[in-house]
């Protein structure tokens, strides 16, 4: 339980690579002033997943880039803020160099965890809830150890390429591809909370995935998605009583 005194921030989806080195870089630089920001008050900061649009760290080399964030994260953990970083659909491959250079603690699964008391159910939000078999039998793929090594074996060069072309091709990479909520009766992750609270209550639900910023009342619990940052740069802080959704302000 986190007791002592300070804020705990919440991020998601900022999607690193996409859609070209130029944006990426500048959204990059924006996260950075973000984070210098929220050190001053920040006692923990989840990352929700989805960091990276590609990463796949081999056994002694990791994917190129992102070195301003990384070290950003690394001054952060130094000071002592605790910093968590979920594993999303996209930056899923991650073996031991974000937890052990940077210091961050690494979720591949959600977890529930109280804070201030209140209990906090938190992950990146992809494969909850029902239907989406396609996608659930892919990230099962993607997951399996032998795929992983599988996927070593091509020499960076080659799989790498492939990646950033997939990414390309993504739904957040095309500003045009708006995703909308679709209904509490459609909406998977809204499905996944009804069907929890039956058997546990959760004060607060926090995902990302989603690309939208949504806070529901769903009977005694709010679900909370913090959205993205390639176009919205939103985020949720938590001050011990109330939790907010915010959106950072570029000027």
């Amino acid at each position: 339980m986190l007791t002592s005194n300070g804020k705990i921030y919440f991020a998601s989806d900022f999607h690193l690579g996409v859609p070209d080195i130029e944006n990426s870089r500048n959204r990059e630089r924006l996260i950075i002033k973000w984070l210098e920001e929220i050190s001053h008050d920040a006692k923990a900061i989840y990352l929700l997943g989805d960091i990276f649009d590609f990463w796949f760290e081999y056994k002694r080399v990791i994917t190129k880039g992102f070195v301003r964030l990384q070290g950003k994260l690394a001054e952060l953990t130094d000071k002592g803020i605790s910093i968590h970083f979920f594993t999303g659909n996209h930056d899923m491959w991650t073996f031991g160099y974000l937890a052990e250079e940077i210091g961050m603690k690494v979720h591949k699964t959600p977890v529930i965890h109280e804070l201030s008391g209140k209990k906090f159910f938190i992950g990146h939000g992809d494969g909850l809830g029902p239907n989406d078999k396609g996608y659930k039998v892919m990230k099962w793929i993607f997951s399996a150890s032998f795929f992983q090594w599988l996927f070593a074996r091509f020499h960076p060069n080659f799989s790498v390429r492939i990646a950033e072309s997939m990414s390309r091709r993504s739904r957040i990479a095309n500003s045009y591809r708006k995703d909308v909520f679709l209904g509490e009766d459609k909406e998977h992750l809204v499905l996944f909370i009804k069907e929890y609270l039956k058997k546990e209550h959760v004060d607060y639900f926090i995902f990302g995935h989603r690309h939208i910023t949504l806070d529901l009342q769903i009977n005694n619990s709010r679900y909370i998605n913090i959205g993205e940052w390639v176009n919205k740069r939103s985020y949720a802080i938590f001050d011990g009583k109330d939790l907010e959704v915010r959106t950072f302000d570029i000027e």
